[in-house]
C-alpha cells in the first residue's frame, strides 16, 4: 500500500541535525557513534472503492488494490542508522492487515522489506542556498506470486530557512515512485508528486509542518481488471512532531488525504525506539 504525496516532510528516517552552535560560538564536534534506533512506523489507511493507493510515506512495496472500499493497518519497522549530521541509511521489513466491506480483518503479515538512505548533499548552515535532501527507498514483495513487485520511491526536497535557528522556513519537492511487476499480466505506471510547503517549531521542540501539492499518476492494468485510469489530484499532508534539543524525532502524527481520484486517508503514528541517541 503506497499512499502518495511527497510526504511533504519526508517520510524518512529521523534524521536529525543541529539547529544551531554552542553560545560561545565553537561548532559542535562531530558524532562519535550514529545514532541507532527502530524507526516504528503505523499506519492506519482508508481507501475509497476501486482505488490504487500509492501515497508518501509507507514502504510497502505491493500497492494496495481495493475492489470494495477498505481499511488497512500496517507497521513499518526499519532498523535506521545516523550516520552524521547528513546522512542515515535504514532497512526493514513491513507488514500489514487488512479488511474491507464485504470480508473481516485478515492475520497481520509481513508483506514487504525495504533498504534505503537519506542524506543533506547541501546544507543551508545560514546561507542563501536551501537545505537540499536526497532519499531513495528499495522495496520488494516477501511473498512470491505473479504480481511480486519491486518499488523504488526518490525524494527531492528543499528546505529554506527563514532565522539562524532553523525553526521555520519554506519546503519544496518532488516525489517519484517508480512499481515494476514481475509477471507481464500487470503493469503500473510511475507516480510523480510536486508540493510546496513550510514549518514552525516551537521553543518546547514541538514542530509543525505542512506541506500541499499535486499528484499525477499514470494509471495501471493488474489481470483482467478494468484498468485504473490516469489522473492528477491534490494532496495534503499535515505533521506534528516531538523533538529534542539536537532535533533527533521522539515522537511524530501526520495526517495525510489524497485524491486516487477519490479522497484517500492516511493516519501515521511514529514512535522511534533509540538504542544509542546522540
Amino acid at each position: 500500500m503506497l499512499l502518495l504525496f511527497g510526504s511533504l516532510s519526508l517520510a524518512g528516517p529521523a534524521l536529525g541535525k543541529d539547529s544551531s552552535d554552542d553560545e560561545d560560538g565553537a561548532a559542535k564536534p562531530p558524532r562519535a557513534v550514529p545514532n541507532i534506533y527502530l524507526d516504528l512506523q503505523t499506519y492506519y489507511t482508508t481507501l475509497p472503492s476501486g482505488a490504487l493507493g500509492i501515497g508518501f510515506r509507507n514502504f510497502t512495496a505491493l500497492p494496495a488494490l481495493s475492489s470494495p472500499a477498505s481499511q488497512t493497518v500496517s507497521v513499518n519497522a526499519p532498523i535506521t542508522l545516523d550516520l552524521n549530521d547528513r546522512v542515515s541509511v535504514y532497512g526493514g521489513v513491513s507488514s500489514s492487515t487488512t479488511r474491507t466491506d464485504a470480508t473481516s480483518w485478515t492475520w497481520l503479515t509481513a508483506d514487504s522489506r525495504n533498504i534505503g538512505f537519506q542524506a543533506d548533499v547541501i546544507q543551508q548552515n545560514g546561507g542563501s542556498i536551501p537545505t537540499v535532501t536526497l532519499q531513495s527507498t528499495l522495496s520488494r514483495s516477501i511473498a512470491s506470486s505473479v504480481l511480486a513487485t519491486t518499488t523504488l520511491t526518490s525524494i527531492v526536497d528543499f528546505d529554506y530557512a527563514l532565522d539562524p535557528d532553523e525553526t521555520r522556513g519554506l519546503l519544496a519537492g518532488v516525489r517519484y515512485v517508480s512499481v515494476a511487476v514481475d509477471s507481464d499480466l500487470a503493469r503500473i505506471k510511475p507516480s510523480i508528486i510536486g508540493y510546496l510547503g513550510g514549518y514552525y517549531q516551537w521553543p518546547s521542540n514541538w514542530k509543525l509542518s505542512g506541506r500541499f501539492g499535486v499528484q499525477s499518476f499514470g494509471g495501471a492494468q493488474i489481470l483482467a481488471l478494468t484498468p485504473f485510469q490516469p489522473f492528477t489530484q491534490p494532496i495534503a499532508r499535515f505533521d506534528l512532531e516531538r523533538l529534542d534539543d539536537d532535533d533527533n524525532r521522539l515522537f511524530g502524527l501526520t495526517a495525510e488525504i489524497s485524491w486516487v481520484p477519490k479522497p484517500a486517508y492516511q493516519l501515521t503514528l511514529r514512535t522511534p525506539l533509540y538504542a544509542v541517541k546522540n
